[in-house]
């Protein structure tokens, strides 16, 4: 068994001793040196932390894009760049963060885990998994380097709609390109974890026995899968309007722009889903671990993420009630999109559950999950009221989307990723953070956090549309602040790199037990920490739970 889970394992390709093999076997079978181990890596730890690295790498890039645009809205008149490169920044803020930070750190994460949670002993497709990175970095490369392109970047939104985006210059082209490269590595990616966590469980855990990540990504994966190509045939579309006389969105040939925002939204809306799964999937790790209690409701929580990922292929255009849509097409999306209430609210009020009566402590991991769940929360809100049509034609394109938006993704994808960071860090590095700095880099963000995107909703309120350079002067306090607020938290997340992580990744720190966190359950609390650079070559046996090794 474990020759097929782990062909390249200490086992070799006949099977032998596994489990009790010597200390010999293993060095021999160890990580390469140098760059090698990362150019060719195999293994799902190494390609994990990869993944992680590249896409804090890419939260930095696109964070500084950000705080070039607050700086230009710090105060009314332009200040430092023109309305175009503000345009230009606002799209490649977007398209950085989305298809650079958020999604890749999720696929890190699903690397780094899913083959310690199910006791597999590596992905199923361990070549392919090194190809869906490594097309990442070509993709970040083309995409940044648009900046340097005749006429700048693409400057249409990170929605690329048309007309615009027939209008661009040359690196509009390299977007869509680079967009394409993404996409393909989204999708192996995705079946890579397909496969894994269906064929390559651990004999006794069923699928109802996972832990939720692995639930949520095997979800995701499948929502990935769905409408990465569609996302693909928009963008194709638009390039042959640009280059061989199509006519799909240009009016002047029959085509309709309109027609671009109904496919890119098909994709848009379920990639909404795809960047918030993965993240109730770590809330879901943590919460039971530091209440000390069997999470509440497991199965109604699979049950409504994969609610979730249903409704959300039929709630498209509430962000298209201002296209001329008809009445019965709005009362639709209305009543649709209120739906997906239900599912999230199950899930909130699930952990909630889950901490009533439970003995918590609040470690660092807890307060980012806590928060999590506070300010994922007013976000969800905020959604409720632009799902409903007559507010959402008042508020359609101002600053209360962007705070609404922002409070989902950032509260809630990043949040969720720094909870997971500092629950698993330990398992990945042998060493504990320091929680000083781990409660310092919470509250500094918290705090920070709310400060820039709170005041954005009354700026929308106020009427204040986004993606302009300037504004008039009844808006600028707002603006100060939440300029003011953003610095302070870009420094937040440069505090958690020099302070937090890389201490962690040079080994600096306390040693790290087995099991870290009293509460915590699953197969990863079986395994020394750090991992070790091969698991489970032979497969676990498993408690009834499936969350210990009993053999």
């Amino acid at each position: 068994m474990s020759a097929v889970l782990d062909p390249h394992g200490p086992t070799g390709a006949h099977g032998g001793h596994a489990a009790g093999h010597d200390h010999g076997a293993e060095h021999a079978h160890g990580p390469a040196r140098g760059w090698r181990r990362w150019l060719y890596a195999t293994n799902h730890k190494d390609i994990g932390t990869m993944y992680l690295l590249f896409s804090f790498t890419m939260l930095m890039v696109g964070g500084v894009l950000a705080l070039l645009i607050r700086a230009e809205l710090f105060q009314p008149g332009l200040q430092f760049i023109n309305p175009e490169l503000f345009n230009q920044l606002t799209t490649m803020h977007g398209l950085i963060m989305v298809f650079g930070a958020i999604m890749p750190a999720f696929v890190g994460f699903a690397n780094w885990m899913i083959p310690l949670q199910i006791g597999a002993s590596d992905m199923a497709f361990a070549r392919m998994n090194n190809l869906s990175f490594w097309l990442l970095i070509p993709a970040a490369l083309m995409l940044v380097g648009s900046f340097f392109m005749p006429g700048g970047a693409p400057a249409a939104g990170w929605t690329l709609y048309a007309p615009l985006t027939l209008q661009m210059g040359p690196s509009m082209d390299a977007g869509i390109f680079a967009m394409h490269i993404m996409g393909a590595s989204s999708i192996m990616g995705s079946i890579n974890i397909i496969v894994t966590v269906l064929n390559m469980r651990a004999p006794g855990m069923t699928l109802m026995k996972m832990p939720l990540f692995a639930w949520t990504w095997l979800i995701t994966a499948y929502l990935l899968i769905a409408v990465m190509p569609v996302l693909a045939g928009a963008i194709t579309m638009t390039l042959t309007d640009r280059h061989f006389g199509t006519s799909f969105f240009n009016p002047a040939g029959g085509g309709d722009p309109v027609m671009y925002q109904h496919i890119f939204w098909f994709f848009g809306h379920p990639e909404v889903y795809i960047m918030i799964l993965p993240a109730f999937g770590i809330v879901s790790a943590i919460i039971p671990a530091f209440a000390r209690k069997r999470l509440f409701g497991y199965t109604s929580m699979v049950y409504a993420t994969a609610s979730i990922a249903i409704l959300s292929f039929i709630v498209w255009a509430h962000h298209m009630y201002t296209t001329g849509m008809p009445v019965t097409g709005q009362l639709f999306f209305m009543y649709a999109t209120m739906l997906i209430a239900v599912p999230t609210g199950v899930k909130i009020f699930n952990w909630l559950a889950t901490m009533w009566r439970g003995s918590m402590t609040f470690e660092t991991p807890m307060l980012w999950a806590v928060g999590f769940i506070f300010v994922f929360t007013m976000g969800g809100f905020t959604g409720l009221m632009l799902a409903m049509a007559p507010i959402d034609i008042q508020l359609q394109d101002t600053y209360y989307v962007v705070a609404h938006f922002h409070y989902v993704l950032v509260a809630g994808s990043l949040f969720s990723m720094f909870a997971g960071v500092y629950y698993w860090g330990p398992k990945w590095t042998g060493v504990m953070y320091s929680e000083t700095r781990g409660r310092v880099h919470f509250w500094w963000s918290l705090i920070a956090f709310n400060i820039t995107f709170f005041p954005m909703h009354f700026l929308g309120l106020a009427g204040m549309p986004r993606r302009y350079a300037d504004y008039p002067m009844q808006f600028t306090d707002f603006n100060m602040v939440a300029s003011i607020g953003g610095l302070a938290f870009g420094l937040a997340q440069v505090y958690f790199f020099f302070a937090v992580a890389l201490p962690m990744m040079r080994g600096k720190g306390a040693p790290a037990s087995q099991k870290p966190w009293e509460g915590a359950e699953g197969l990863e609390w079986e395994v020394p920490s750090p991992a070790p650079w091969h698991t489970f070559e032979r497969p676990p046996q498993l408690d009834a739970s499936a969350t210990r090794v009993i053999g």
